[in-house]
């Protein structure tokens, strides 16, 4: 490649995330980093996505943004009969979608030089070979959970688990079986997710590059032995510049949502509020609590008598119970379905985050530095919790009866632990800790920083 040519071309790179809001939000964040530092991003989305996202989201996004067929493109995965269904059509129609895309591409002038692939579409790396593209795997998850999912591919922890085996990896401390994520803890129960979490590594040592949307001060121990065995670059926290080294202009929000949010409801609410009083409530944009589980949250808050601002998706409102909008009349709570979660955590009346442990969440919650009660559902969010209460020091785990269900009195006994005695005084402090270690690592010549610049370096040196 000429000098003309490195001056007038940036590299180009297709990111291209599992086509949930989950795994959309920190792929365009690492976008925007590149975008920063003179590389070309373009996003690859499922036609469905594309067409759901709100109308702002595709001229505002400084990434532009192509849309391939899933198979499923008029409903997504929730049209599909299962997820196996979704996941084998997926492959199949995807594969081809995402070749034709690159040719098209191609035809254009527009030269491929990487596809970062979330780790859970392992196909992608063959449609990059195909086209003697390099390519890159990306993890959503935290690194320790992917070091259980590796070592149950490897054969190094045998499924399923015994009733009281513990469970040893690099960089963890001990984990009970409860504290496994549910592909590990629930052997066969999810087939078709278990699969593809486990089959991240298939084809792995294939990949130039590995990423982590973690960042190294908070898991170095499980970072440095996932450097022994890939090229692994370390870029998190993903989240937008403003909340952290505020180096991107006008980087406040991910720009891609296929929610709408309620915003100017929660903020003028939350301005009529005490300092550090609100507990804020949400379980991310997938998980489905059950009525049971609705009504107990539901009664714990109004006996807390706390001001309370809880996050509850459209389809799910109906499993409140139908006399609790009465206490929202007090003044005392707001319910909301959608809200932009990083103005919320960051709002100074927020005191506490009762949250179901995603690791987007996660990460924000220490970005931002908001103490937390750790309610996880299912996934890798029950790893996130043991590691959000003993590990990080950041909050407090709630505890599930025998049905599964957090009662209230456990919830609310929870929520004042963070909102009134000494441990919340110390996981306030300890996230005050992790929100500086984070501003440090994506600040310039931070550790991801740094592993952001060398990617983007080892990519101008491939072009």
């Amino acid at each position: 490649m000429t000098e003309k040519h490195n001056i007038t071309k940036p590299p180009h790179v297709l990111l291209f995330p599992y086509p949930s809001q989950g795994h959309i939000n920190p792929i365009i964040q690492f976008g925007k980093r590149l975008l920063s530092k003179g590389v070309k991003p373009t996003l690859v989305t499922t036609i469905y996505q594309f067409n759901s996202t709100l109308p702002h989201n595709t001229t505002t996004n400084p990434i532009e943004i192509k849309a391939i067929s899933d198979g499923f493109d008029e409903g997504g995965y929730s049209s599909a009969q299962s997820a196996e269904s979704y996941l084998k059509t997926f492959k199949e129609t995807g594969s081809k979608s995402l070749a034709d895309l690159i040719k098209n591409l191609q035809n254009e002038g527009n030269k491929i030089d990487a596809i970062i692939y979330d780790s859970m579409i392992i196909w992608a790396l063959d449609v990059a070979k195909e086209f003697g593209i390099n390519a890159g795997s990306f993890f959503t998850q935290a690194c320790g959970v992917n070091s259980i999912y590796y070592h149950v591919h490897k054969g190094l922890i045998s499924l399923p688990l015994g009733e009281n085996a513990p469970v040893l990896v690099p960089g963890l401390p001990q984990l009970e079986r409860w504290e496994t994520p549910s592909f590990v803890r629930d052997h066969g129960a999810y087939p078709g997710w278990s699969q593809t979490v486990f089959s991240q590594f298939v084809n792995i040592d294939e990949a130039r590059w590995v990423f982590t949307t973690s960042f190294y001060q908070l898991e170095k121990e499980v970072i440095e032995w996932m450097r022994k065995m890939w090229n692994l670059k370390v870029i998190g926290p993903t989240i937008p510049s403003m909340y952290l080294d505020k180096r991107i202009k006008d980087d406040k929000d991910y720009g891609f949502s296929l929610f709408k949010a309620n915003q100017d409801e929660c903020i003028n609410w939350l301005n009529d509020k005490p300092k550090k009083s609100v507990v804020y409530l949400s379980f991310g944009s997938s998980a489905k609590l059950r009525p049971e589980q609705m009504e107990e949250i539901a009664w714990g808050l109004s006996n807390s008598n706390v001001n309370f601002l809880w996050v509850i998706r459209a389809k799910e409102e109906d499993k409140l119970p139908k006399d609790f909008v009465d206490i929202l009349k007090t003044e005392k709570g707001l319910v909301v379905p959608w809200c932009t979660q990083l103005d919320v955590l960051a709002h100074e009346s927020v005191g506490c985050f009762v949250t179901h442990c995603g690791f987007n969440s996660t990460i924000e919650a220490l970005s931002i530095g908001v103490p937390v009660v750790a309610m996880p559902q299912w996934t890798d969010q029950i790893t996130n919790a043991k590691c959000l209460d003993e590990i990080w020091g950041v909050g407090v785990r709630v505890k599930a009866d025998e049905n599964g269900i957090v009662r209230r009195g456990n919830l609310v006994s929870c929520i004042k632990k963070i909102m009134e005695e000494e441990i919340g005084v110390v996981a306030r402090k300890n996230a005050a800790k992790w929100r500086e270690l984070a501003k440090v690592a994506v600040n310039e010549g931070g550790s991801s920083d740094k592993d952001i610049e060398e990617f983007v370096s080892e990519l101008k040196h491939a072009c």
